[in-house]
Parts: structure tokens; C-alpha cells; sequence
């Protein structure tokens, strides 16, 4: 039978062997888009690299996000519709290493979403008109 010395010895072991795997070296900001929009929830994706070359992402249970403007849930990043800035500054830290953080900025979405895609019939009608100038 095991003592009770032992098991926590190896409960110890195992918890630091797990810890150690998950040590994040350093985080990278991999975002999405190139702007964000108003009216919606902005997803802002870290990612940590670990001491074996792997990425992973991070969420807000190990980052702490702070803005300029608008509000975090999560790692999401909600702009309120008449949200009047330019651009919006973001801090990243990792909270259990403060070292490892990130700013950035991110510039917000001018234009509406209004733009619609040209149909299939249309686009095949261009191109029927510009190989006859051709």
C-alpha cells in the first residue's frame, strides 16, 4: 500500500511536470482581420509559444485584456455602433508572467458593411464584355 507521504510526493511530481509542459515563453497577437467593427463582438486571438516550438491559443483565463475603448468578455472586444474613434489600443499580459504582454493598436472599420457581391450572372457578363474588347 502507499503511504500518504508517497502519493503526495507523486501528486507534487506530476503537478509540476504539467506545469512545466504548459510554461509559455512568450505571446504573439494573431488577429483576424485588419480592423474592427462596430456593433459587434472583435475577437483578438493570443497565442502562447511554448519551450518545445508549439503554439497555443490563449484565452481570457490566462491573458488580461485592457482598451482604450470598449468592453472585454472574454477575448472578445465589444465596440459600441457609434463608437467615434479612429483606432483602438490594446494591452495584452500573460497573468502569471507580467514580462510577457503585448500592445498594439488596431484601426476601426469606416466604411458600413452595406457593400453587396456581385452575382454569378453578373460576373460572367463582365467577363463575356471584356474578352469581346479583347
Amino acid at each position: 500500500m502507499y503511504t500518504l507521504k508517497s502519493i503526495v510526493t507523486i501528486l507534487i511530481i506530476g503537478c509540476c511536470a504539467v506545469a512545466n509542459a504548459q510554461k509559455i515563453d512568450s505571446i504573439y497577437v494573431n488577429l483576424y482581420t485588419d480592423s474592427l467593427k462596430k456593433g459587434t463582438y472583435n475577437y483578438i486571438n493570443i497565442d502562447g509559444l511554448l519551450p518545445n516550438g508549439r503554439y497555443i491559443p490563449l484565452d481570457s483565463s490566462q491573458i488580461s485584456f485592457t482598451s482604450s475603448h470598449g468592453k472585454f468578455y472574454g477575448n472578445s472586444l465589444w465596440l459600441e455602433p457609434d463608437c467615434k474613434e479612429e483606432k483602438v489600443s490594446i494591452h495584452a499580459v500573460l497573468k502569471n508572467n507580467a514580462l510577457l504582454r503585448k500592445d498594439f493598436v488596431i484601426y476601426v472599420k469606416r466604411k458600413p458593411d452595406n457593400q453587396q457581391l456581385k452575382t454569378e450572372k453578373q460576373v460572367l457578363e463582365e467577363m463575356k464584355n471584356k474578352s469581346k474588347k479583347a
